[in-house]
């Protein structure tokens, strides 16, 4: 009973968003309603002690609302000038086969974005990529967050993997040895399902948006999709066994741009026959911005906005260059929500991604634009206006988040709300628990918005499990790490953030449908690679 209760909020966001297509922001307020009553109602946690944590989870919002604000203020910046465009004609020089565009941006550039700085920014960035190169938006959104999938464990330079292993210190007699071998099954794992991700981005995305609506367009670019996911996985997992989870995706994004753009320029393993959409988008900037015709960027100038960004997310996300210290150590506090001794907000403004550098980049390259102030202001009036849509949804859905986490302390001795869920469905499934060991990292992330916090709220959970079980603890913690980067394919916060910086609205619901058959494809073949791998005996 207690688990169909904690359930509720998220079983009503299913069913509305999913089922009946509602929009987040309408969705959320309610399923939050419905967890704040079950946590009053049930958990007997008082009415001030909810509102606490729901106005804790507002501000824990604001982290991810700063990271879409800085994309979309450096989309509509690029927009305003024209460098959108010119980004977009060079891509359509390199080959204007959608499919190869999806790959080389959706799958390579975004995974090496997610190494550098996670949270949300590979799809928020790559999506208005490819509308700009005439995606429709909604392919855009769907095809970017089934490629942010693979490099998302190793995303933030290791941070989900460390999130793990913050709830397991009193686990694991031997840590770095544990750590070690952790971060190489999530990348036996990830580098056997990964190869073939590619393959399936581009197969759905002919099916769901193609003319004639086939899987085959998609599998007519195997070859390349296979390459793509080959010089991908194949420094990631290298760099996962030598040099441990802070950068196998960054080297993997690295090492497979230029080889994928050697390979198109060569026409190597390229589809002979060119594919494009049923309907193609004529692309925001000329939908929303007037560009002056007489304003030329060369292609460099275009691009270097995004390769600044790229050089300050890894000088800053490195710890050894000390920058990571300095940045983290800027903060703005809110102490004690409603007189909670403990229950403290802390914003480190200068390490969100959204600021420093999407927004600090965006106002710079406003200013050497020589841009007029009117077209300046104009530019923040609109990315305000977009993100407030966004807004919404995520304020009531990480409050929401917060009420099930914070439940565990109540008068009635029970476990959180999450807790709670998890411990019913590993009673219902027995020895079966590998199968259901993915799908807990899985709703982990679909409701934090995160595979860090996937992991620290389940990987103890698995590590218990599992040995009351029989089963590894070992991999079924990796299963975890490897749900909670499955999970970014469809959780909120990624649809509403990829959304709003491509310009859609209330689609979340569709989103989810689509990506829910990628998400559980993953699932099962990380299940079954991990059966194996204990049939057989094998631990990394």
């Amino acid at each position: 009973m207690y688990a169909l209760s904690a359930f509720a909020g998220i079983l009503f966001a299913i069913v509305t968003m999913v089922g009946l297509n509602w929009p987040a922001k309408q969705v959320l307020p309610l399923s939050w309603l419905i967890t704040f009553c079950v946590s009053w109602l049930l958990w007997r946690i008082p009415i001030r002690d909810n509102v606490a944590f729901s106005i804790f989870g507002a501000f824990k919002a604001l982290d991810v609302l700063l990271i879409i604000f800085g994309a979309i203020l450096l989309l509509n910046t690029l927009r305003s000038t024209g460098a959108l465009e010119v980004i977009r004609d060079g891509f359509s020089g390199l080959s204007s086969d959608r499919r190869v565009q999806a790959i080389v941006i959706g799958w390579m550039f975004g995974g090496f974005i997610e190494g550098a700085s996670g949270f949300g920014t590979p799809a928020a960035l790559a999506a208005p990529l490819l509308v700009g190169l005439g995606f429709p938006p909604l392919a855009a959104a769907v095809v970017t967050l089934m490629f942010n999938s693979t490099p998302v464990s190793f995303g933030a330079v290791g941070t989900p993997v460390y999130g793990a292993m913050s709830t397991l210190t009193l686990y694991a007699a031997d840590e770095p040895a544990f750590l070690t071998a952790l971060v190489r099954s999530v990348a036996l794992i990830h580098g056997f399902v990964g190869l073939f991700i590619p393959l399936l981005g581009l197969c759905l995305m002919t099916r769901f948006f193609g003319k004639n609506r086939s899987f085959r367009e998609g599998l007519e670019a195997a070859p390349f999709a296979l390459f793509a996911g080959l010089v991908f996985v194949v420094p990631y997992v290298i760099t996962a066994f030598f040099l441990g989870p802070e950068f196998p995706s960054l080297i993997g994004g690295l090492v497979g741009i230029p080889v994928l753009i050697w390979a198109v320029r060569c026409d190597f393993l390229v589809p002979r026959t060119e594919w494009t959409f049923q309907k193609e988008d004529e692309g925001l900037a000329h939908r929303r911005h007037h560009v002056d015709a007489a304003r030329q960027y060369p292609l460099w100038k275009a691009w270097l906005p995004y390769g600044i960004i790229a050089a300050i997310l890894v000088v800053t996300r490195v710890p050894a260059l000390g920058l990571r210290r300095v940045l983290s150590s800027q903060a703005i506090t809110v102490p004690n929500i409603l007189g909670f001794e403990g229950l403290t907000y802390r914003l480190n403004w200068a390490y969100i991604p959204g600021i420093i550098p999407f927004a600090l980049i965006a106002v710079l390259f406003q200013l050497t634009s020589k841009l007029r102030a009117r077209r300046i202001i104009n530019i923040w009036k609109d990315t305000v206006r977009q993100v407030s849509g966004a807004a919404v949804a995520l304020f009531f859905g990480v409050a929401l988040v917060q009420i099930m986490l914070r439940s565990g302390a109540n008068p009635r001795g029970l476990s959180s709300m999450m807790r709670v869920m998890a411990e019913a469905a590993a009673a219902l499934s027995g020895k079966a628990f590998v199968v259901l060991s993915p799908l807990i990292g899985i709703l982990g992330s679909f409701m934090t918005g995160s595979n860090t916090m996937s992991n620290i709220l389940f990987a103890s959970f698995q590590f218990d499990t599992a040995l009351i079980l029989g089963l590894s603890p070992l991999l079924m913690v990796a299963l975890q790490v490897v749900g909670g980067a499955i999970g970014n394919m469809i959780c909120i916060n990624n649809i509403v953030a990829v959304s709003a910086t491509v310009g859609l609205d209330g689609v979340e619901g569709t989103i989810i449908r689509k990506n829910i058959i990628p998400t559980l494809v993953y699932a099962v073949l990380a299940t079954v690679f991990v059966s194996i791998l204990m049939l057989c005996g094998v631990r990394p």
